[in-house]
């Protein structure tokens, strides 16, 4: 690929006259550019990157830019991505998909401030933009502005009456000031519309389970695992229910299951521990937590054991 570089542009050395170097330019540009996107298509991602960026010091074009900004995001190229899409915004600063495409990026990196602030430029430019309303209380509710977060998804649902991430987002966040009661119609909201959508169902068990609806939880719970038998959160909160309603051999047979499903499951054998040791099992509970640290050794249960190991070898100290 190095030899087609080269080829390339020494093709141009006898072209002499500024429009003889201009008609050329503007070729290399083209093959460039075009083969940048044939590449990206066949997953050639590395190759593409070089196209579309010797492309561009050649000609600075928005389109190819925007290419660039899709590759390097396929490359997990982040930062690169987002030093374009600030070239991008700065040449043409009220590109409202170009904002948004920002937007996505910013989330990646975790700077949520400045979403809020390319969101607010996008309501400028188009009140009625509801993704805009949604991206900005993603953002608030990160950093803690609740109340902002359900003021903005208002707006979303206002402006799109189906919206069903906008109802989920909103009694998630309902769920969190514990208000689940509120929650509960935009969580029906969100099912009706989006029934085959397990994580509805996971949010609506939760919201039953604050509310002490323990059956109607485990049916959400279930059915969530009907849609997707190997969805961990859900398996999760099946077992760890069924722990709570003390059936600690319904929940030890449920994590069987899980775990011979999926034998790196960490967190499924540190609830079966849990549950074991709920029923005297000290030794089935101790092996359970030994193995769930040995899968994960940066998790939660391995965090609870620090400054514990000499105990935890003993087995005089388990953190359930």
């Amino acid at each position: 690929m190095g030899n087609f570089f080269t080829s390339l542009f020494s093709s141009s050395k006898n072209e002499d006259s500024a429009e003889g170097k201009a008609k050329n330019d503007q070729k290399n540009f083209d093959i460039l550019k075009y083969d940048g996107i044939r590449a990206q298509k066949i997953g050639q991602v590395a190759y593409a990157i070089k196209c579309f960026t010797e492309a561009l010091n050649i000609q600075e074009d928005f389109e190819t830019m925007n290419y660039l900004v899709s590759a390097y995001s396929m490359a997990n190229q982040t930062e690169k991505a987002l030093e374009t899409l600030n070239r991008m915004i700065e040449i043409e600063p009220d590109h409202v998909q170009t904002l948004l495409t920002r937007v996505s990026v910013l989330f990646m990196l975790d700077k949520d401030a400045e979403v809020i602030a390319d969101c607010l430029r996008v309501i400028e430019l188009e009140e009625s933009n509801h993704l805009a309303w949604f991206l900005m209380a993603k953002a608030k509710r990160t950093t803690g502005d609740q109340l902002g977060a359900i003021a903005d998804l208002t707006k979303a649902i206002a402006l799109k009456d189906d919206f069903t991430d906008a109802y989920l987002l909103r009694a998630e966040v309902l769920l969190a000031l514990k208000q689940g009661k509120e929650a509960l119609p935009d969580i029906e909201k969100a099912i009706s519309l989006a029934p085959e959508e397990e994580t509805t169902y996971l949010v609506r068990g939760k919201i039953h389970e604050s509310l002490g609806n323990l059956d109607a939880a485990a049916d959400d719970y279930q059915q969530a695992l009907d849609l997707n038998p190997f969805n961990e959160d859900a398996c999760i909160l099946k077992g760890t229910l069924l722990i709570t309603k003390e059936l600690l051999d319904e929940a030890i047979a449920f994590f069987d299951e899980a775990i011979e499903i999926r034998p790196d499951f960490a967190k499924a054998y540190a609830e079966r521990g849990r549950a074991k040791n709920l029923k005297g099992d000290k030794e089935g509970a101790f092996e359970d937590l030994k193995k769930s640290i040995e899968l994960n050794p940066e998790g939660e249960e391995a965090k609870k054991f620090e400054g514990q190991h000499a105990n935890f070898e003993n087995k005089t100290y388990m953190p359930f």
